[in-house]
């Protein structure tokens, strides 16, 4: 006679947190792809270039080595934190790209720059409130993100056995 046991699937709680933080995770890289994205095969490295150089930061050849390099970290960076790969770093470097573009356009309303903001392609001029407040929120997700990565990677437990 055959007995037939009882199998129990134990399946760990699903957390909210941690499909929060995936949720944040795939929209922001996704947003950062679009973002590089449209600077490379949407207005073009040659226009980013010239947006690069109307903030008057850095003249040539600086300006060019910017507008062809920062596009591809957000691309990177978007990639992988969308696909979950190094995902500490992918958060770092955002942070690095976003606290350099909060400088850029703090720098062009210091100066009362009346230029486009090259974030996308477009010709509509800066609206430095909007761009605060959108800056406040990549760095409010990036950090609550960065916060979930050292909640789930503690330090490994040592079984005293």
């Amino acid at each position: 006679m055959l007995r037939f046991q009882k199998f129990r699937c134990r399946m760990k709680p699903i957390d909210a947190s941690a499909v929060g933080a995936l949720i944040a995770r795939v929209l922001l890289g996704c947003w950062f792809v679009y973002s590089g994205g449209m600077k490379v095969f949407g207005s073009g490295l040659d226009r980013f270039t010239r947006d690069v150089a109307n903030y008057k930061i850095v003249g040539p050849p600086l300006d060019a080595v910017a507008a062809y390099t920062v596009p591809w970290f957000e691309i990177v960076a978007g990639v992988c934190l969308m696909l979950g790969i190094l995902r500490k770093g992918a958060i770092l470097t955002l942070v690095g790209l976003v606290c350099v573009f909060a400088f850029c356009i703090g720098w062009a309303w210091i100066h009362q720059l009346d230029i486009s903001c090259g974030c996308h392609g477009g010709d509509a001029p800066i609206h430095y409130w909007g761009k605060a407040a959108e800056f406040a929120g990549y760095f409010l997700l990036l950090g609550g993100l960065w916060w979930m990565e050292g909640r789930s990677s503690g330090p490994a437990e040592v079984n005293a056995a």
